[in-house]
């Protein structure tokens, strides 16, 4: 049965490993995002008590 001969098919999983590994971390390293995050204020905003009527 030719499925249970594994040396072909370990140099296709050796050879899309070394793709995944290689080729695709700089492409996906290399994207920018198109809006930078501004930095918040880090003074605390003032905050009132709210009045709810209670019944």
């Amino acid at each position: 049965m030719p499925q249970l001969n594994p040396h072909p098919w370990f140099i296709i999983l050796t050879f899309s490993w070394m793709i995944f590994l290689v080729m695709i971390p700089p492409k996906v390293l290399a994207h920018s995002f198109p809006n930078e995050p501004a930095l918040q204020n880090t003074k605390n905003p003032k905050t009132e008590p709210w009045n709810w009527p209670w019944h």
